[in-house]
Order: C-alpha cells, then sequence, then structure tokens
C-alpha cells in the first residue's frame, strides 16, 4: 500500500502545491469532460451547445448532491488521520463509498422518470433543441452511478494527502472521452454520427472506465489503505458525522444549480442564444473555479490534518499562504477576460452574435474573478476545521439573493439582459469579502484563545505565594 502523507510537519507552500497541482489537474479534466463537448458540438451550431447546456444543470444538481459524500470523506479521512486513527479514517472511506452508491442511484432513477419534464423547465425552443436535451440528458443519467461516485473516490485520496493517484485515473477517462467524442458526434473510423447523442455516449463510457479503474485499485489492490469492506458495519454514528460535514456544503451547491437553473430560465426571454452563451461561459470560468477548488481541496486536507493535530499556527500559515496563490491566480484570469475575450470564446461558438455577447458575459465575470477564488480557497479552509456551516450561510444567503437582484437588474428600464450576469458577478464579490472576513475572525479568536491557555497554564507553575505577591504588586 502506498503510505499516507504527513500535512502538520514540513514545509508548507510546497506541501500545499504538490498537493494541489493533482487536484487541480483532476477538477480541470472533469471540466474538460463538458469543454471538450461543448468544443465539438459548437461545429455543429448553437442549437446543440444549448441543448447540452440544458442537460448540464442537471448533472450539476446531481454532482452538488454527492458533495455530501465527498466532503464527508475528505474531511473526516484527513482529521483521522490527523489523529492517527488509521481504523476510523477506513471506515469514513466505506461509509462514504455506500452513501454516495445508494444517493447517485436514486437520483439517476428520479432524472429518468422526469427527464421530458426536467428539460420542459428550460422553455428551450420545440423541436431538436428540446428533443436533443431530453436524449442526451436519459444517456447521461445512465452513468450518474459512475459520475458521481468517482468524486467521492478522489476525496479519500484526497484526505490521505495523496491526490496524484486520482488524477492518473481520470487523465485515462478524459484521454478516452476526447478520442470518442468527435468519432460518436461525427461518425468517424466507422462510428454512426450520432450528433449530441454520441457526446453523451463519450461521456458515459469514459465515466465507466474510470470507475471501473478506482474500483480495481482502491478495492481490491488495496493500493493506499486497506478498506476491508467484509468489515463493513452501519454506523450511526459515523453515518451522521458524513452528513453533517457534508450537507452543508451539497445544500449550498444544490441550490446553486437551482438558483442558476432560474436565471436560465429568465434569461430565455431574450432567446435560446443566451443560454448557449451562459453554458459557454460558465465552462471557460470553471477554469478558474476548479484551479482555486484544487487549492481549496489540498488547504482543506492540510487544514484537516493540522486540526486533529491541534496545530493553529500552522493552519493559519497554510491559509494565508494559499490566500496569496488566489489572489495572484484570480489577477492573471481577470486580466485575460478582459483583454482576450474574443480569442478565447470563439473557440466555442463562432456565430457572430454568440460570439459579441459572450464577450461582454466574460468581461462582466472578471470583476469578480478575484474575490469568487478567494471565497472557494476560504470555503477549504471552512472544511479542514470541520465547520461546513459558515460557508453554507453566506453562499446560500448571497447566491439566494442573486433572483431579486436579478429582476430588479434586468427591467428595461435598467440593464436589460445583462442584468442578470451582472447579478451573478456582483454577488460573487460580495460572497467573498463575507466569507474571507468570518474566517480571519475565527483563526484570531482561536489565536487569543490559544495565548490565553498557555498564560493560564504558565501561572499554575508558578508557586501560590509569587503569584499572590504579584497580584499584590500589580494592584499597589
Amino acid at each position: 500500500m502506498k503510505k499516507t502523507v504527513d500535512l502538520t510537519q514540513g514545509p508548507i507552500f510546497k506541501q500545499l502545491v504538490k498537493l494541489a497541482l493533482p487536484i487541480i489537474g483532476t477538477s480541470l479534466m472533469q471540466m474538460a469532460y463538458n469543454l471538450t463537448d461543448m468544443i465539438w458540438l459548437g461545429h455543429l451550431g448553437s442549437n446543440a451547445v444549448t441543448s447540452v447546456g440544458a442537460a448540464g444543470f442537471y448533472i450539476w444538481l446531481g454532482i452538488s448532491l454527492l458533495l455530501v459524500t465527498r466532503v464527508g470523506a475528505e474531511v473526516g479521512v484527513s482529521q483521522s488521520l490527523g489523529k492517527k486513527e488509521t481504523e476510523t479514517a477506513a471506515r469514513f472511506a466505506r461509509h462514504s463509498l455506500f452513501w454516495a452508491l445508494l444517493l447517485s442511484v436514486f437520483f439517476s432513477l428520479i432524472v429518468l422518470l422526469f427527464t421530458p419534464e426536467l428539460i420542459g423547465v428550460f422553455r428551450l425552443s420545440t423541436g431538436p433543441v428540446e428533443n436533443d436535451g431530453i436524449s442526451y440528458l436519459r444517456i447521461v443519467s445512465l452513468g450518474f452511478v459512475f459520475t458521481f461516485m468517482n468524486p467521492t473516490f478522489q476525496g479519500i485520496y484526497n484526505g490521505m494527502g495523496n491526490s496524484r493517484l486520482p488524477f492518473y485515473y481520470l487523465l485515462v477517462g478524459l484521454g478516452l472521452n476526447m478520442l470518442l467524442d468527435p468519432l460518436m458526434i461525427f461518425g468517424i473510423a466507422g462510428f454512426p454520427a450520432l450528433g449530441v447523442d454520441g457526446a453523451a455516449w463519450a461521456t458515459f463510457i469514459a465515466q465507466m472506465v474510470v470507475f471501473a479503474i478506482f474500483i480495481f485499485r482502491f478495492i481490491i489492490k488495496k493500493e493506499i489503505i486497506n478498506p476491508d469492506f467484509r468489515r463493513f458495519k452501519l454506523s450511526k454514528d459515523i453515518s451522521l458525522k458524513i452528513f453533517k460535514l457534508g450537507t452543508p456544503v451539497a445544500t449550498e451547491s444544490s441550490l446553486f444549480a437551482v438558483f442558476a437553473l432560474i436565471l436560465a430560465r429568465m434569461i430565455t426571454k431574450w432567446g435560446d442564444i443566451p443560454i448557449a452563451v451562459q453554458s459557454v461561459g460558465a465552462q471557460i470560468e470553471a477554469i478558474s473555479w476548479m484551479t482555486s477548488s484544487g487549492f481549496a481541496t489540498a488547504l482543506g486536507s492540510f487544514t484537516g490534518q493540522n486540526f486533529g493535530a491541534k496545530n493553529w499556527s500552522r493552519i493559519r500559515k497554510g491559509y494565508f499562504t494559499t490566500l496569496g496563490i488566489g489572489i495572484f491566480l484570480g489577477t492573471i484570469v481577470t486580466v485575460c477576460f478582459i483583454l482576450f475575450g474574443r480569442q478565447i470564446f470563439s473557440l466555442f461558438l463562432r456565430e457572430p452574435e454568440p460570439l459579441e455577447m459572450g464577450i461582454v458575459y466574460l468581461k462582466i465575470l472578471a470583476v469578480s474573478q478575484v474575490f469568487m477564488i478567494i471565497e472557494i480557497i476560504t470555503r477549504g479552509a471552512f472544511s479542514g476545521i470541520g465547520r461546513t456551516i459558515p460557508p453554507s450561510i453566506i453562499g446560500i444567503t448571497f447566491t439566494g439573493a442573486r433572483v431579486p437582484a436579478a429582476m430588479i437588474l434586468s427591467a428595461e428600464s435598467m440593464l436589460g439582459m445583462l442584468g442578470i450576469w451582472w447579478a451573478i458577478s456582483l454577488s460573487s464579490v460580495i460572497k467573498g469579502v463575507t466569507l474571507t472576513l468570518w474566517y480571519i475572525m475565527v483563526i484570531m479568536q482561536q489565536k487569543h484563545d490559544s495565548s490565553t491557555a498557555k498564560r493560564r497554564t504558565l501561572n499554575t507553575l508558578i508557586p501560590s505565594r509569587l503569584r499572590q505577591s504579584i497580584w499584590v504588586k500589580n494592584n499597589e
């Protein structure tokens, strides 16, 4: 078995970067599934992109739901290892996979039963656009067990400080998806030309292969820890801890997807093209979102182990180091969105109207990139100390505020359609500032409490007569 990584000692910057880079690569690969689909489907036109974009909201919703088990695994495993409790870490791994399987099967059945109604929410143009969306969603939902359980496997590895192995496994899936997409969409090398359905089948096959690799390497080969499912016995305490850790994050992310769906429905007032633009823009923005999420996950594992070891000084240093990295990355993304929006967006859509609309969309998003990144990083820091509720409070409150803000700003007397996009961007600014201030207050309070505790400990070491004479002298 591979050794887990001890994050409670050693150079902080080096450890964070070493842990984060494979996670970022893994996250970007997961995003690349959608990007690859968008790039190839863009050759079919904006209608195909609109169909997949609508179906993508439900994939997003499912991944949000399964954050329960991924976050539960990452935090539970990392904190257990910080306490040197390897068997408890294995129990968290077993329970996370058990609940991931149940939740993914449940969500898959719901989507399969109500696919037409779910796509109908978007009020897309009847005919090919709506029909392709229904067909795509049905196919990918057959593989939801693979799509949603793979991140839970990844969470277990991350919690153990080994983010490199999931990167390799997901790299296989991405390579397979990139190979199959053009073959199955356009009918190359003897494959039938399946169009939008081809993109769905390519994703299904790739995710299934990655799932098989995880099963073989983690469960059969026991490469990082012995999960020993023969010892699995459903524990109420472990299950409650997983749901306590993961539910706030999953709830917020699920509501985030729901609010995004509401905003997408609002924007259909201006036609199908804005849906395509918003779908592509979300995939482009996901580059910075996924990169910062990689550092957030690394920080969460780092913080979790040090929290288990009660090393608050190291927790503070790790947070501010990661925050500096995030601000630097956010600045680069902001500049790219403003100066190179046309070049970036033209990779996906080349038709004049959606291209010009996409350039404006990226400029609006540019305003919030630094703040979005520091919010995500701070979210990881909160997860590491087991406090997942504060980020959820901030996230739900201000993401939910996007809906009424969009209604006001999108009025004809205000900004029209652009008001919806400004509501999204400005709310990210507020979330980033508010959550960062909250976390800084938490760690400063902990520093104060630690200093007080040390003074009390020192006082107990001073003879009582000497303490009394010092007290008398200070109060004369």
